[in-house]
């Protein structure tokens, strides 16, 4: 019997309100846990690698826009504040991938009430976090730079942008836990048509405000500010359905002490575990850095490499986490075991996919992303790694998503603990024996562990599928 807190399904001692006659219908909406098919995980995961794919242009459109002006300030400040905001925003990443399992698990248990609820929640908890970063924004700023010192003039133009852009961090963070409700339910279209939006509307705006307005760094933080209050808006837009039925402010429901305990919970371990990961590349860099500017910013570029995998896997671990959650919610062992398979089988096609392109076209990323004739030459050195890691991480990226969508977060926190000081073990080994080819075979190692342990954890998770609902309830 699993404790209502810990790494099983949320509590269901609420009774569910039924719809009333005539409302619509969000979880009709969906097949439900059954019926998982090739044709079903692509359609999950194709419009998150188009989403994906749009990300890092909008980045490169900022510092083209800001560029024009011809300064070096400008550069830096965009730069430095947008990674100091999107750090801090990361941290709430935790949202999207608790309420993926709680939706899904909610849907197929076929319990409308809290499916709303959830929405409201993720929505107040955004709101809630954004309206305390903004209170908090003198501290938190002047911390961030205190990490990360530069001139006096980029830091003055860096605290100009983020005083425009943390205005809008109600809308940011509470689009992690809104694109994670959309994900439990397969709309991944949405998601692609919420990011296409705010990126092409971040886009257009700096072109206006920077280049026709001359706002400089300021015209690109109003870019982004109205890019995300918008996107925010058109994701509860694509949630209409459910504020239409009366189980959205179901305040008893919304407010259910038992469950914000569950999520609370839940979301600390992803959180706990997300920090940890974060560690593990923080610590690698840290590492290479003591090894000469040439070899960091060879892992530099490559680590690029390692980011474009994790977006291409992206599509198919949100897969799994819906599907999964869907068919745990509902007890169904058999149909939780096919939606792993199938989404795994993607995972690792694209893996195999990626190593081939690495292996054929990396030498060719390479020189694009660098034109130091002794970067490039340190980073082929070592692209026999990134050629390895597409298909020695496919169980880590793929069980990530299989246990959030089942919400066995105890186990990602625990396994990651483990991988961790595996980690730490190997490079404190094999850094002083193969010197900078140790962090890597360190890193690689991580990846195996990661699956490996969480691969060990598995049967644990399918029994569950097994546990009578009745059971869980009394729990």
């Amino acid at each position: 019997m699993t404790d209502p807190g810990s790494d099983g399904a949320a509590p269901r001692d609420v009774p569910s309100a039924q719809p009333p006659a005539g409302a619509p219908d969000e979880v009709a909406k969906v097949r439900g846990p059954g019926d998982i098919t090739h044709a079903r995980v692509m359609k999950i995961a194709l419009p998150i690698v188009l989403s994906n794919a749009t990300v890092p242009i909008l980045g490169l459109v900022d510092t083209g826009v800001i560029g024009q002006m011809g300064l070096a300030a400008p550069i830096g400040a965009v730069g430095i504040g947008s990674i100091i905001l999107t750090t801090i925003y990361w941290i709430f990443g935790f949202l999207r991938m608790g309420t993926v399992g709680l939706t899904g698990q909610a849907l197929g248990a076929d319990d409308r009430a809290e499916v709303a609820a959830l929405l409201t929640r993720v929505v107040l908890i955004g709101a809630a976090a954004g309206v305390v970063m903004i209170a908090l924004q003198v501290p938190i700023f002047w911390a961030a730079l205190q990490v990360s010192p530069s001139s006096d003039e980029v830091e003055g133009l860096a605290l100009s942008y983020m005083s425009i852009r943390i205005w809008s961090s109600p809308a940011a963070i509470a689009l992690y836990g809104i694109s994670g409700w959309l994900i439990a339910q397969e709309r991944t279209r949405a998601i692609l048509v919420i990011q296409v939006w705010m990126n092409g509307l971040n886009m257009v705006l700096d072109v206006w405000f920077v280049l026709g307005l001359g706002w400089g760094v300021e015209g690109v933080a109003f870019a982004t500010f109205l890019s995300e209050w918008t996107g925010v808006a058109l994701a509860l837009w694509f949630c209409r359905d459910a504020f239409r039925m009366p189980d959205w402010h179901n305040w008893p429901v919304v407010f259910h002490a038992q469950r914000l305990k569950h999520m609370m919970l839940i979301n600390a371990d992803i959180l706990i575990r997300s920090l940890l990961l974060e560690a593990v590349f923080v610590s690698f860099l840290f590492i290479t850095a003591g090894m000469g500017d040439v070899v960091l910013a060879a892992n530099q570029v490559l680590l690029q490499f390692l980011m474009i995998t994790a977006y291409a896997m992206d599509g198919f671990a949100f897969s799994a986490e819906a599907l999964v959650g869907q068919a745990l919610g509902a007890r169904q062992r058999a149909t939780l075991r096919r939606a792993a398979l199938i989404t795994s089988f993607w995972g690792l096609m694209i893996g195999l996919a990626l190593t081939l392109a690495f292996a054929l076209g990396g030498g060719h990323l390479i020189d694009l992303l660098t034109t130091s004739e002794p970067v490039r030459e340190s980073a082929r050195t070592f692209l026999i790694y990134m050629m390895m890691a597409p298909v020695l991480g496919t169980a880590a990226w793929m069980l990530d998503g299989i246990f959030i969508g089942a919400t066995r977060t105890k186990d990602l926190r625990n396994m990651m603990i483990i991988s961790v000081a595996i980690y730490a073990v190997a490079a404190a080994i094999l850094v002083p024996i193969f010197g900078a080819h140790g962090p890597w075979i360190a890193l690689l190692i991580s990846l195996v562990a990661r699956g490996a342990t969480l691969g060990a954890r598995y049967p644990a998770l399918e029994a569950e599928a097994d546990e009578p609902l009745a059971a869980r309830k009394a729990a």
